[in-house]
């Protein structure tokens, strides 16, 4: 009996867990502006290195894209505001790179401000997968969150 559970369970794990992970991502093809901009008429934009905007008034939503934690731009010193720049500019970059997917489906968990939390994925023409929060944390524009991640030191 106890062999049987762990062959159900392996089968379930190993052939019915990826397509239900791959159901909650969902693609996305708005553009997004850096907030502030003047004269966009852009359904989403850009707040920081990890926090985007997408609507207006009171369809609006914040989300806290997960993974990676991005500097902040009222940093602690100087130097933490300019690295927050290009954490900001580098992912409005990326996201004008064209249709990415994020995961959470319609109902995606949100952090104690209310934000949306949501990882973020592109399915390049090869079949591969690009992950934000690895392309920014390997061009040094932000940290890692997970189990043993060190904060980065930006004002060093």
């Amino acid at each position: 009996m106890p062999v049987l559970l762990l062959i159900v369970m392996a089968v379930w794990w190993f052939g019915f867990r990826p397509l239900s992970d791959d159901a909650e991502w969902q693609t996305v093809n708005d553009s997004f502006a850096l907030c502030g901009a003047r004269g966009s008429s852009q359904p989403g934009c850009v707040v920081d290195g990890d926090t985007l905007i997408l609507g207006f008034g009171s369809a609006q939503r914040r989300i806290r894209l997960t993974g990676f934690d991005a500097p902040e731009l009222n940093g602690a010193c100087p130097a933490e505001s300019r690295r927050a720049i290009e954490a900001r500019d580098a992912l409005h970059q990326w996201l004008g790179e064209g249709p990415f997917e994020w995961d959470g489906g319609d109902a995606p968990p949100r952090d104690q401000y209310g934000r949306e939390l949501r990882a973020v994925r592109r399915t390049m023409a090869d079949g591969s997968r690009d992950y934000l929060a690895d392309t920014m944390i390997d061009r040094g524009l932000a940290g890692g969150t997970g189990w043993g991640s060190n904060e980065p030191d930006w004002c060093e």
